[in-house]
């Protein structure tokens, strides 16, 4: 069988088998190792009074958000992008 990718699509190496992690869009059970994560973080103060409590040395917390998505939804959102077919097979 050709392969696509060095990585086999996953970024596990030799370790075995890898937990399952639900894609946060449509649900599907996906290996961590191969879901794609996205963080991003969360403000819940608005920009002009953020800016000014800064100015006073005020430490703003803005915690973090961890979404992981199976490949389908990361391409369907523009998280990767689809390569060319000249570009997916090795050579």
């Amino acid at each position: 069988m050709p392969q696509k990718r060095k990585s086999r699509g996953r970024s596990k190496g030799g370790k075995g088998r890898a937990d399952l992690v639900q894609c946060s869009n449509c649900g599907a059970a996906v290996p961590k190792d191969k879901a794609k994560k996205l963080t991003t973080r969360v403000n819940f103060i608005e920009p002009a009074l953020a800016k000014e409590l800064r100015m006073t040395g005020t430490y703003i917390a803005a915690p973090r958000t961890l979404k992981f998505y199976c490949v389908s939804c990361a391409v369907h959102y523009g998280l990767v992008k689809v390569r060319a077919k000249s570009e997916r097979h090795l050579h």
